[in-house]
């Protein structure tokens, strides 16, 4: 095998004629100067078609390669420009790399690899670049998948749902679809606009497919749901009705708390701040006791509860209306339906403000609720996905915009992850 057939082979080229190899003394790297193949030149950039050559475009670049042991590896070329019928006058594509990169197609798929498998700093010293570098080709690899593979595609059952990826009120609309648990879709935004973009690319005939849309019980989901997904069910997540429950009670608690004895001690010297003493020092550590499902009380809290029953019938009746509502979800179907009529009718007479509110609140996605308790859909594997966001945010710091971080989401979770280059 000649030399050039061995460097051919070493690099990974394909389509692809090397012409020398040196060593670069200030680069400190091995340069393998190449060129397309005849087939392969004059192509637009972007669209890959013939176009006739426009100019010598900047002279010859270099693309960074995968390493040689030790030593760091870079293509050299000329990079004309052709005037594209299309896209204008643009730069030449070449076989080896992808339009507007500077690292090889090989380089950038090990480094999305790396990225979605692997810390950040490990990624970085492996392959000696910054981390800003690594956001740019995760986004080339994951534009490149989805150019190539439709993700919307067979959607009947999905979830949606908002997580916050960075401060300054900065949220991404993530959707899941249940039948394959894959991430197929995220973008920014947290309102009727930015989800409208999503089924914008879903289309009018596959959003009329969709059978069932699980979320919380946010009104600009149900909007554009209803809009958009005419055939589709809407199912309330019973994880989020319940914590509206658990919130209703906190008012409440809080209430009794402000109204209990000893809410205000007497300020002493060497001590900064007051603390509660008597009812409202009880009622403040019964905090979690009121949280918890009774099956996980210790024996503490279960004494704090009977206190509560005992010393506060108001607050003891708020408890009872939360776990009313969460005995709705347990029991499910039609028994689920009357055991949230009866708990409507208490909620409505209890008096209780925050429990009045929330009974209006549940009337008005009644029907999405009912539907969870026929079809048993929640948003748990919404929220496991975010969960999994949350820690791919951490390791996105520093990347420049929303894109990058999508474009890790949806290597990491979607249904088409990177591969490792050489490998089918």
């Amino acid at each position: 095998m000649r030399n050039k057939s061995v460097w051919e082979r070493a690099c990974g080229l394909a389509r692809t004629v090397v012409e020398d190899v040196r060593f670069d003394e200030v680069a400190q790297a091995v340069v393998v100067s190449v060129r397309p193949v005849a087939k392969a030149r004059s192509r637009c950039g972007r669209c890959c078609r013939r176009a006739p050559r426009y100019d010598h475009g900047e002279g010859r670049r270099r693309w960074r390669a995968l390493d040689l042991g030790t030593t760091k590896v870079f293509l050299e070329a000329d990079a004309p420009r052709v005037r594209c019928r299309d896209h204008g006058v643009t730069v030449a594509a070449v076989p080896w790399a992808r339009h507007g990169a500077g690292h090889t197609r090989d380089f950038d798929d090990l480094a999305a690899w790396l990225a979605v498998r692997t810390s950040k700093s490990a990624v970085m010293e492996l392959l000696r670049v910054a981390w800003r570098t690594v956001g740019s080709i995760v986004t080339r690899v994951n534009a490149d998948i989805d150019a190539t593979v439709d993700r919307l595609d067979g959607l009947r059952r999905i979830g949606i749902d908002e997580i916050s990826y960075k401060r300054g009120h900065r949220y991404l609309i993530v959707v899941v679809d249940h039948d394959t648990g894959h991430l197929v879709w995220a973008g920014p935004g947290r309102n009727d606009t930015a989800l409208h973009v999503f089924f914008d690319e879903l289309g009018p005939e596959r959003a009329a497919l969709l059978t069932h849309v699980s979320a919380d019980m946010a009104d600009w989901i149900a909007r554009v749901v209803a809009q958009r997904a005419p055939n589709a069910v809407r199912s309330a997540d019973p994880f989020h009705v319940v914590a509206c429950a658990i919130d209703a009670l906190d008012i409440e608690r809080r209430r009794a708390w402000n109204a209990a004895k000893g809410r205000h001690s007497t300020r002493t010297v060497g001590r900064p701040h007051s603390r509660a003493t008597g009812d409202a020092k009880h009622i403040a550590q019964a905090r979690y006791a009121l949280w918890k499902n009774p099956g996980d009380l210790t024996g503490r809290q279960r004494h704090q509860l009977d206190w509560i029953a005992k010393t506060d019938q108001r607050l003891w009746r708020a408890y009872l209306l939360k776990e009313g509502l969460r005995y709705v979800f347990a029991v499910k179907g039609e028994e689920g339906k009357t055991a949230l009529d009866q708990w409507t009718r208490w909620a409505r007479r209890s008096r209780i403000p925050s429990f009045v509110h929330l009974q209006r609140k549940i009337a008005g996605h009644r029907e999405a609720i009912d539907a969870a308790l026929d079809s048993g859909l929640s948003q748990a594997l919404v929220e496991s996905t975010n969960t999994k966001i949350r820690l791919l945010t951490r390791i996105a710091f520093g990347f420049h915009g929303h894109q990058p971080l999508v474009a890790l989401a949806m290597l990491a979770l979607g249904a088409c992850p990177p591969h490792l280059p050489g490998r089918d």
